[in-house]
This record gives C-alpha cells, sequence and structure tokens, in this order.
C-alpha cells in the first residue's frame, strides 16, 4: 500500500468513528420506553437505567498504602523439604520429620 492509500483509509476510519449522537438516549419514533416491572414505583429513565448501582461499582472502603513497612517474620515461609522455625524462640528443638508415605 501506499502512503496515500494509508492516508485515506485512516482519515476515513476516523471520520466514521466521529459520527455519533451526544445526548440523552430515546426509543426510536413510534416506541415507548419498555412497560414498568411489577412492583416498581418510579419510571425508567435513561439516567437512572445507565446509572451503575453501589453494587456494581462499590466506593473504595479502605486506606491507601501510605509508607513502606517491613514485613513480620514468617514462621510458615519455608522451602520445600526445611523444617519450618520454632513459633517460640527459647525452643530450640526440633520437630520430628513425617513421612507421607
Amino acid at each position: 500500500m501506499t502512503l496515500q492509500r494509508v492516508l485515506l483509509v485512516a482519515s476515513i476510519t476516523l471520520a466514521a468513528t466521529a459520527c455519533g449522537k451526544v445526548g440523552d438516549l430515546e426509543p426510536r419514533s413510534g416506541n415507548a420506553l419498555p412497560p414498568k416491572a411489577y412492583g416498581q414505583t418510579t419510571d425508567q429513565r435513561t439516567g437512572v437505567l445507565t446509572t451503575p448501582s453501589a453494587q456494581a461499582r462499590p466506593g473504595r472502603s479502605d486506606e491507601l498504602l501510605k509508607r513502606s513497612e517491613r514485613r513480620a517474620d514468617d514462621p510458615f515461609d519455608v522451602a520445600p523439604g526445611e523444617q519450618p522455625k520454632p513459633l517460640n524462640p527459647e525452643d530450640q528443638t526440633p520437630t520430628a520429620k513425617t513421612d507421607p508415605a
């Protein structure tokens, strides 16, 4: 492809994607909004139908990490085949290794 063809295709694509309606959604002429569901007390408006609920987009409830902190030593973080560190530092008795077989 030549450069002119690439530019032509790109400009047509850009022009086609720029076409679009900006405004409220409305049903086609001659059509009405769907009927209210059983038990529904309010009308279905586009703003209500397109706004996500709190369940769909929950708010953030936790604090962001403001500064890094060193992790505490994890006695269960051992490589395969090694013995775990004792929970009590005074207890230095090795635990018996059990064979799963």
